[in-house]
């Protein structure tokens, strides 16, 4: 065996072990643990989600608060009745014509 040949075989394994140290390192980062990338992915999706039903219910919170504001005042409330529930004075007739 001549020196560069045994020169390579060593530049070989002392590299073999950079790799395999990189290598064990990306899995660990990527797949183990409460601070993997995966589980910082699925996290992200989650909170994604969250905020998405929060502006759901905050929207349904509005309109609520909107209807609430509007029947407050005796003639909406009054029109809202009529619409909603069919209810007429004593001496109205109600013709429901459907579309």
């Amino acid at each position: 065996m001549t020196f560069t040949e045994f020169w390579t075989e060593i530049k070989i394994a002392k590299w073999g072990k950079y790799v395999l140290t990189l290598l064990i390192f990306l899995v660990v980062f990527l797949f183990i643990g409460e601070q993997s990338a995966v589980n910082f992915v699925r996290r992200g999706r989650e909170i994604r989600h969250l905020e998405e039903q929060r502006d759901m219910y905050r929207d349904g919170t509005e309109n609520a608060m909107r209807e609430i504001r509007t029947l407050n005042n005796p003639d909406s409330l009054e029109r809202y009745a009529r619409e909603h529930y069919y209810m007429h004075t004593p001496n109205e007739d109600i013709y429901l014509v459907e579309e």
